[in-house]
């Protein structure tokens, strides 16, 4: 008996431009305030737009903050802000997003969807580097959800400083973990081979349950045991 190829096994369609609308007709839409900030973003950084979450990654990533029941919130690099105003929606009234960049242009645009979204009392925005900023949080366990989107050479370490701080069935969620498919290129070098390398170590972390999906660039979805 053979044993099937690898592609004998996949059942993924094709991803069209049709398919792709398809699925953001059957996601939950994205508001005005959304559909401006993904407008903006490609208009005002055609360069950098990119660093943008995919726009189904908004939907869920609400979704996730809702089913964790997450009450606090910490982002690792938050660009123009699509992914926080996303999570944020999803938070509680009392709920906190503590969002981790570098840039006072691109956030000097988060701040403002944060406030025509209404939730710039739920977001907290800390410029400096990521890995110092987290650093200066408590060392206990209280985060309920991260999303991890920074610079791929920084994603070790941001992780080894989450974990730690992530309560009991918190989530980790990681993007670009495909990294535009070059994860598998042996002659990769730079953000390739690092995500390589990263996916290696959540792959064999004993502390987190993790599963690597094929969304957008690759999505990483860890539970703290």
């Amino acid at each position: 008996m053979t044993t099937p190829s690898p592609a004998g096994r996949d059942k993924r369609p094709e991803q069209t431009a049709d398919l792709y609308r398809y699925v953001l007709d059957h996601n939950p839409p994205l508001d005005a305030v959304q559909r401006d900030l993904v407008e903006l973003t490609h208009t005002r950084f055609p360069d950098a737009a990119s660093m943008q979450s995919a726009q189904e990654q908004g939907p869920l990533l609400a979704f996730l903050v809702r089913l964790a029941g997450a009450r606090h919130v910490v982002e690792v690099g938050t660009f123009t802000g699509f992914s926080s105003l996303s999570m944020a929606r999803a938070l509680p009234a009392d709920g906190t997003l503590v969002a981790l960049d570098v840039s006072e242009e691109w956030t000097a645009y988060a701040r403002e969807a944060w406030e025509k979204g209404g939730v710039a009392d739920r977001v907290e925005l800390r410029l400096g580097p990521a890995l110092e900023s987290l650093r200066a949080m408590p060392a206990e366990p209280h985060i309920d959800l991260a999303y991890l989107d920074a610079d791929k050479q920084g994603y070790i370490g941001y992780w080894e400083e989450l974990v730690p701080r992530m309560r009991q069935g918190g989530l980790i969620v990681v993007d670009n973990v495909l990294f535009h498919g070059r994860v598998v290129d042996p002659a990769a070098t730079g953000g390739a081979t690092a995500i390589r390398a990263f996916n290696d170590h959540v792959a064999a972390d004993a502390r987190m349950d993790s599963v690597l999906l094929t969304v957008a660039d690759g999505l990483t979805v860890a539970r703290r045991r």
